[in-house]
């Protein structure tokens, strides 16, 4: 795979730094602040070379290999992908078994690609990942903004938001602002008194991040960054108006629900539900005393999130457990749909929930985007506009909105090992792939690493203007 290089032209570092953990932290651009929209037009939209992702979900694993190409496509050339295993609710459960499974994936995905791979941007789903606002002020005191006070500004940030056991992830700066002048992109060359900032950070627990980093290690593999799920689907299955004027992108997975709000082409707030397309596999093999492999088949051939009364009378076979010789029965197939509707009419209350309740106004409250393996299952879409589509509770941010919903499936991307509406099963390591590739961060991410000072009295006047 293809390493990143230090930038010849500045101090800055292009290779992962490591946190307090010992854990990479992400980097791409030399740059604190996103490129200026005249400046991205100018650029490549990709770098150079192949890159790795791996996508570790509750229930399938995912290895792509590719590259961006000048026409702004990105091209996959090796993929492999099987089921997971020592992997539950996309936490690492059993070292061994999320080993070789992960070996096995990378090795297929190796094979297809003819290339090997030592490096990979993996998702990030682990360790209870939380997103959180935060306003910052910094002193600038009549003078004007230099890189130092952004650095300052979104370190300050940073401190605020470090919690005992948690890791910041990504630091994502929102807007600026100048003294009373609003959403500024790059303050810097600006006078004023006073600089505040919106940060989005996300974090996860240290813990289950050191154990993701352990099982990688053992697979020998290096984790170039990590990046959170639902960031990584928002960019697989969005265009840039939809980041812009407010989408939520739902992102239906095996063990966990997780959902990202875009607005003011922002990652806004991120969150995460613990319900997903294994709970309505075993609610199927409790409902029908049948095995966790038939109500997966069941769910899938012929499950429905919103069945129609006219299906009433299709019957289906079932095979039940615990008996010796096998033993079937037959079902309607509207009773199938009986069993899997309340659930998904919790997952989508719980989102709800979280929408209403995320306080970001109009971003959280226009179109809905579901994607993801659960999104596929028959019904889901009507189901989402009754409970998602309806009219947002009135309150203090303003006017209630309909929040349409449409399915989401990776744009931009070619040789996917499925093609059309399944892709959506592909939506996160799609999104991996674009975010490892992309000529500059995605939504200003900011991490970075100067050079460090060699001499004594260097390291003093350092220490000061960091502190002073």
């Amino acid at each position: 795979m293809t390493s990143l290089s230090p930038s010849a032209s500045s101090g800055w570092s292009l290779r992962p730094k490591r946190s307090s953990s010992g854990l990479p932290v992400n980097h791409h651009s030399s740059s604190l602040l996103p490129p200026s929209s005249d400046n991205s037009k100018r650029q490549k939209p990709w770098r150079s070379g192949y890159f790795a992702v791996l996508d570790i979900g509750s229930t399938k694993i995912t290895c792509l290999i590719g590259r961006g190409e000048s026409n702004g496509i990105l091209r996959v050339v090796g993929c492999g992908w099987r089921r997971a295993d020592g992997i539950r609710n996309g936490a690492i459960t059993d070292l061994h078994k999320a080993e070789a499974a992960i070996r096995a994936t990378v090795g297929q995905a190796e094979r297809m690609a003819d290339r090997s791979v030592d490096g990979v941007v993996v998702n990030l789903s682990c360790g209870h990942p939380a997103s959180r606002l935060y306003n910052v002020r910094w002193p600038i005191g009549g003078r004007i903004v230099s890189e130092a006070d952004i650095r300052r500004i979104i370190n300050e940030g940073r401190m605020q938001a470090t919690l005992e056991g948690r890791e910041v992830v990504h630091t994502l700066p929102i807007d600026f602002t100048v003294d009373d002048t609003e959403n500024v992109v790059d303050p810097r060359g600006h006078l004023c008194d006073t600089l505040k900032v919106r940060l989005n950070i996300i974090d996860a627990a240290s813990t289950a991040l050191l154990n993701l980093q352990t099982v990688l290690n053992r697979s020998e593999l290096k984790l170039d960054a990590l990046v959170s799920s639902p960031m990584a689907s928002g960019l697989s299955v969005l265009n840039a108006d939809e980041r812009e004027l407010g989408t939520t992108v739902i992102d239906m997975g095996g063990g966990t629900t997780s959902l990202a709000v875009f607005g003011e082409g922002q990652l806004l707030h991120t969150t995460q539900i613990g319900v997903g397309g294994q709970h309505v596999t075993r609610d199927i093999a409790r409902g029908l005393s049948t095995s966790l492999e038939n109500a997966e088949r069941l769910k899938t051939v012929y499950g429905s999130a919103d069945l129609a009364s006219d299906v009433e009378d299709d019957l289906l076979t079932v095979e039940l457990l615990g008996n010796d010789v096998p033993h079937f029965e037959q079902i309607s197939r509207s009773h199938l749909g009986r069993i899997i509707r309340p659930r998904m009419e919790e997952t989508l209350e719980l989102v709800r929930e979280k929408l209403d309740g995320a306080g970001l106004g109009s971003a959280a409250s226009g179109r809905i985007v579901l994607t993801g393996g659960g999104s596929l299952l028959d019904g889901i879409r009507p189901l989402a506009e009754r409970i998602l589509g309806a009219p947002s509770a009135k309150g203090r941010h303003g006017p209630a909105f309909n929040r349409s919903v449409r399915l989401g499936r990776p744009k931009n991307i070619i040789d996917l090992p499925e093609k059309t509406a399944a892709s959506a099963g592909f939506a996160t390591a799609a999104g991996l792939l674009s975010w490892a590739a992309s000529a500059e961060r995605p939504f200003g991410d900011v991490e970075f690493r100067e050079t460090q000072p060699s001499g004594f009295l260097q390291k003093v006047v350092a220490f000061i203007r960091e502190k002073v």
